[in-house]
């Protein structure tokens, strides 16, 4: 072979595998962390606050997505985090037995959490200048997937592999300690694997060079970019707002599958929730991601947005009917979650496209981390209350809220702007 660089490979080498990567370590930061500080045993107070502190980099990350989009390239950028994420899983796990176990796995996190927001950034950037448009429709609902199934993996796998080794182990900080060093092994191979099977697209590269007044110039024109895009009001509303059940809704659903039906829940046991959401929720969403990837990339995101903005909506009317009858029925109970993860996949599509399409033009990578911190922030500030509301109203209020949430949406639909031929196959003449 020569050393010539390969403008282009074929994408399901490298778009699986980069958004594994990028799922795994939000949902350790995001999720796993919570319960392994409570198997360590901190107090569920300081469990929230410092968890919760951990979600910032993902929200403020548009303040340093220019310097990723002016600065060197995408593809090296995703490297570096990626080695820096496994150095951060290590750091963890050479650091649970410790005394100060705390401040120090603390410390990792936050390492992990700017690497992870900065190689969401790379990843998402990279994705668009490596792809064709066709192919970044075709593709979204695989990549979707793949984020999803790393953050399934994360909260299902590693968790009851952690309690594999507590059991057979006989000590908590050890069995931790070891799922860590698993996760920095595995970074570390991401990392050399995209190394050399990351194709090198030519949009790929620095925006400026070493001039320190032209790179300040680009730093704040990304930022006066965005925000003049045609109605950017409406586009920052539909952002914020088209996720607002689905923010809800994802912080109680398990909950309410775990509580007792004294309280309102369905009394499943955590094997039950585990089988629910780690087979039935999987497979019917992976089958609603690639379906609303391959639909899309058919006749454009304008033809579907109504149907995609209804699928991630609507299904969400099977909580209500669960909270009202409090069935014990488990084909039931597994057919309604199908149905709900089957509609998130598929109307998922239509956001993280309609994100993209927001993005385009100069600075995208920026842009788009622009867009997706707007996203992060749209998803935190309600999942922060949905646990207050839920207590307050109870179960099956809450599940009407959670609905009645979702008209926010469908009313934004009507004005935002799409181009009728943006994810359209292109026909070669």
């Amino acid at each position: 072979m020569t050393s010539k660089k390969i403008s282009a490979r074929n994408p399901w080498s490298w778009v699986p595998s980069l958004y594994l990567a990028e799922g795994l370590p939000y949902i350790i930061v995001m999720s796993v962390s919570v319960i392994m500080y409570k198997r360590l045993g901190l107090s569920n107070t300081d469990i929230a606050l410092y968890t919760s502190w951990l979600y910032l980099p993902w929200v403020i990350k548009p303040l340093w997505s220019p310097v990723v989009d002016i600065l060197k390239t995408k593809r090296l950028w995703i490297v570096l985090m990626q080695s820096l994420i496994g150095i951060a899983f290590a750091g963890i796990a050479f650091t649970i037995p410790a005394s100060n176990f705390v401040q120090y796995t603390l410390a990792f996190f936050w390492l992990m959490a700017f690497s992870s927001a900065t190689h969401d950034i790379a990843a998402d950037g990279f994705y668009m200048l490596a792809l064709s448009e066709h192919d970044q429709s075709f593709f979204v609902g695989i990549r979707s997937t793949f984020y999803r199934a790393a953050m399934l993996t994360g909260n299902g796998l590693l968790v009851i592999l952690a309690g594999y080794f507590e059991n057979s182990l006989g000590n908590i900080a050890h069995a931790w300690a070891i799922c860590f060093f698993i996760l920095a092994v595995l970074f570390a191979f991401f990392s050399i694997y995209h190394f050399f099977i990351f194709p090198y697209p030519v949009k790929d590269k620095p925006v400026v060079g070493d001039d320190n007044r032209s790179f300040l110039k680009n730093y704040f024109s990304t930022f006066i970019v965005f925000f003049k895009k045609n109605k950017i009001i409406i586009v920052l509303a539909y952002i914020l707002f088209y996720r607002l059940g689905e923010a809800q809704l994802a912080k109680i659903a398990p909950l309410f599958l775990l509580d007792s039906k004294a309280v309102g829940g369905i009394a499943l046991s955590t094997e039950q929730v585990g089988f629910i959401y780690g087979t039935i929720g999987v497979i019917f969403l992976v089958i609603g991601g690639i379906t609303g990837g391959i639909v899309a990339s058919r006749n454009g995101l304008k033809y579907w947005i109504w149907w995609m903005v209804a699928a991630i909506n609507i299904p969400d009317l099977v909580y209500v009917f669960l909270s009202y009858t409090q069935t014990s029925n488990l084909y039931l109970i597994n057919a309604a979650v199908a149905l709900e993860q089957f509609g998130y996949g598929f109307g998922f599509t239509a956001f993280l496209l309609f994100l993209i399409f927001v993005s385009e033009g100069e600075h995208k990578t920026s842009h788009y981390a622009i867009a997706t911190g707007i996203m992060a922030l749209g998803m935190m500030i309600p999942g922060m209350i949905s646990g207050w509301m839920q207590e307050l109203i109870g179960y099956q209020h809450f599940f009407l809220w959670v609905c009645l949430s979702t008209i926010p949406a469908f009313i934004l639909t009507k004005y935002i702007p799409i181009d009728p031929e943006f994810g359209k196959k292109k026909e070669v003449a």
